[in-house]
């Protein structure tokens, strides 16, 4: 099997060969970066500061208008919310919300303020899509809002809102959202003011294997010009509202993917399994799949329904037991 695997190469590989060879190269692959001992993962907390959103994807069910209740959070029950995460053994806090112009940009650079000068957490926040948007209704270039973020507090961005980066899939999903190039361009230039961070993406549609590895191709392509993305994470899409229409993705393919993945991003070091996604099962045979990583405790998350770890006893017992060391790491790596 060759080191970088070209797009033709992978197609073929994920339409003709066997999950279980895929995953017997990509563990092999996995042993060589890094051994056969250690399994990472993290401890954090999500804030979902916002659920007001105009942007509509047809799968998302967080948003207000699904029937939640519209609201913004004070930087008072943002404190108390972090607070509480650090009693609970969290490292870092992940800022996720949605696209909402009501918000002013003082909001951003106070609640990383907060967050990060006075309470001393690293800060993973804000979606290209978010960005792109805040950058937008600030009327500021988005070289100089990024570099206001991160001065404010802002560590690293997640790879959100890609799901699957090609104009088909894009058309059904979230025909408002960033198209591939602008979803690029934003982590790239993220990325060039020294804010690195995670991609992903999320299958379970009525995506193709030409659709796929197209998205894969445009995350390893990002990465030959940045070196920006730290991790990557597959995900599976969770049934959220009546206007989307899921598959089924059994695990066998849920496996092949992760192994793909580890063999076709010669250039991302870490391969993550969402444990909070996936659960317990498929969490454990993706370590022997090439996944190094168990992604996070994550103390608190509205947009999913957990699967997964509760508790970094849990996740330690839950590496052990799967036959590797656990390995506590922050949440930028």
């Amino acid at each position: 099997m060759a080191t970088v695997l070209t797009k033709k190469e992978a197609l073929k590989l994920w339409k003709n060969a066997s999950w279980a060879e895929l995953a017997k190269a990509a563990h092999e692959k996995r042993v060589q970066i890094h051994g056969k001992k250690n399994v990472s993962y993290t401890v954090f907390r999500i804030i979902n500061y916002t659920n007001i959103c105009k942007i509509g994807c047809s799968f998302c069910s967080f948003k207000s208008t699904a029937g939640a209740l519209p609201y913004t959070l004070s930087f008072g029950e943002i404190r108390t919310l972090a607070l509480k995460a650090r009693k609970q053994g969290a490292s870092g806090i992940f800022l996720q919300g949605g696209v909402n112009s009501n918000i002013p940009f003082d909001y951003y650079l106070k609640v990383l303020e907060l967050l990060n000068k006075k309470l001393k957490f690293p800060v993973r926040g804000f979606s290209p899509v978010e960005l792109f948007h805040l950058a937008k209704n600030s009327k500021m270039p988005l070289p100089e809002l990024l570099q206001r973020l991160k001065a404010a507090g802002l560590s690293s961005v997640p790879g959100a809102g890609a799901e699957i980066m090609t104009a088909k899939m894009r058309r059904i999903l979230s025909p408002k959202k960033l198209s591939a190039q602008e979803w690029c361009g934003v982590m790239e230039e993220c990325h060039r003011q020294g804010l690195k961070g995670s991609a992903n993406i999320v299958v379970g549609s009525t995506e193709s294997p030409e659709d796929i590895i197209e998205h894969l191709n445009y995350i390893r392509e990002v990465q030959n010009k940045t070196g920006g993305f730290q991790s990557f994470i597959p995900w599976v899409f969770q049934p959220q509202t009546d206007d989307f229409p899921i598959r089924h993705v059994r695990s066998d393919e849920y496996i092949k993917l992760v192994a793909l993945c580890r063999l076709f991003f010669h250039n991302i070091p870490n391969i993550e399994v969402s444990v909070l996604g996936m659960g317990k099962v498929l969490g454990e045979l993706a370590l022997y799949a090439g996944a190094n990583d168990i992604s996070s405790v994550v103390l608190e998350e509205r947009v999913m329904r957990s699967q997964g770890i509760a508790s970094i006893e849990e996740a330690e017992e839950f590496i052990k037991n799967a036959g590797f060391t656990a390995v506590r790491r922050g949440i930028n790596y």
